[in-house]
């Protein structure tokens, strides 16, 4: 594979003069077009520091070119998925940027699935361009697969200044920085805000059911294999707790996922199929890794406590952008409460964000979670 170098937009990096901007928060815009129409969700939107693009299958490469066209130089990254502020574009094409208080710079760390630190020195320099700071910079990210591998080799740099990351994994394995289209990478953009703190969450809305313990084995890592817990079948396991049908295994999942401890952490894997009598799931599980089985929680409760906590943090946030996992959307949609929530999340002020395949919260690969990035 021919190494492709980006154009280093770092030098190209919109600045901010601290005496001009001085006291102006950032500002969050979000356009979008159900019917895919690039220009129409672009609309009003002048002198950008940042655009990320969230597109559609189809249409992805060429709004990614007309992109570059509209607005030359600017830093941007983009995938295929969906997007939302306070309605869902399912189909079409969205676009969140900032502008005013902030300097990003955009790249991309290729060949994922080989050797990502290969171009991690890409990322060093661009923290040193961007002069980042735990307080003030967030990293967001936008990956194709191999997502665990990418976060470790991309959280060993950013934990050198204690910079946190917010992303996911878009749809089809494409990827955009800067005007240029990637397969098997990680696009990711630095964001610093100069007049205020920037911060990181993680939504969980499930818990341990009851005392379910298992030790995974004859897992295959490369296919993301479940085999057995506690050396039984692991789609029998499953079935027989919560007395569902194999047909019912993949919607089950959206209420019982399986949850892995990380330090004090807890993080969630779906299932994703049958197979023969093992499950496969999102995330890589491990021969001895040790699972939990998880139940529903309160969502309304815990997304109530979760928009309260960042408004003791940011009392008026200047704009949140959130990545959300197509199953809580799936969820969501089920139990009629996704456009509920979309008004709740709206009540911090600018909010926006992505509909993700996995979801990234600085070294974690996650599933079925909510992580976002809240700036003062």
């Amino acid at each position: 594979m021919t190494v492709c170098y980006m154009i280093k937009y770092n030098i190209l990096l919109v600045m901010v003069n601290h005496k001009k901007k001085e006291g102006r928060t950032v500002k969050q815009f979000f356009g979008m077009s159900k019917n895919g129409d690039l220009q129409e969700a672009v609309h009003g939107l002048e002198k950008p520091q940042l655009i990320m693009l969230f597109s559609n299958d189809k249409q992805f490469e060429a709004h990614v070119r007309k992109l570059e066209e509209l607005y030359p130089r600017v830093p941007s990254i983009g995938c295929i998925g969906m997007s939302y502020d306070t309605s869902v574009v399912e189909h079409g094409v969205g676009v969140v940027a900032f502008y005013d208080g902030v300097s990003a710079v955009a790249n991309v760390l290729e060949q994922v699935s080989v050797m990502p630190v290969k171009y991690i020195e890409r990322l060093e320099q661009d923290m040193e361009t961007v002069k980042a700071a735990q307080e003030d910079t967030i990293c967001i990210d936008f990956c194709t697969g191999n997502d665990a591998c990418v976060l470790t080799t991309i959280f060993s740099a950013l934990k050198k200044r204690n910079l946190s990351l917010v992303g996911g994994t878009g749809d089809a394995g494409k990827v955009s920085a800067n005007g240029k289209i990637y397969e098997d990478a990680v696009v990711y953009t630095l964001v610093k805000n100069h007049n205020g703190r920037v911060k990181a969450y993680k939504e969980n809305i499930y818990h341990k059911m009851k005392d379910y313990r298992f030790i995974a084995s004859r897992t295959d890592k490369a296919r993301y294999i479940l085999g057995e817990l506690n050396g039984r079948s692991a789609k029998q396991t499953y079935q027989n707790i919560l007395h569902v049908t194999e047909e019912e295994i993949l919607t089950q999942t959206f209420k019982n996922p399986f949850g892995k401890i990380n330090g004090n952490d807890l993080c969630i894997i779906s299932i994703k199929a049958v197979e023969g009598n093992a499950l496969t799931c999102f995330r890589q599980v491990n021969d001895s890794d040790v699972l939990s089985l998880l139940e529903l929680g309160d969502y309304r409760a815990i997304v109530k406590d979760t928009i309260q906590r960042i408004k003791n943090d940011f009392p008026r946030p200047s704009a949140v952008f959130s990545v959300n996992c197509l199953f809580r959307y799936l969820l969501f949609n089920d139990n009629q409460y996704m456009q509920e929530y979309l008004q709740e999340m709206d009540t911090l002020g600018h909010h926006a964000g992505l509909v993700g395949y996995g979801e990234h919260y600085n070294n974690q690969f996650v599933n079925q979670s909510m992580t976002c990035v809240a700036f003062e």
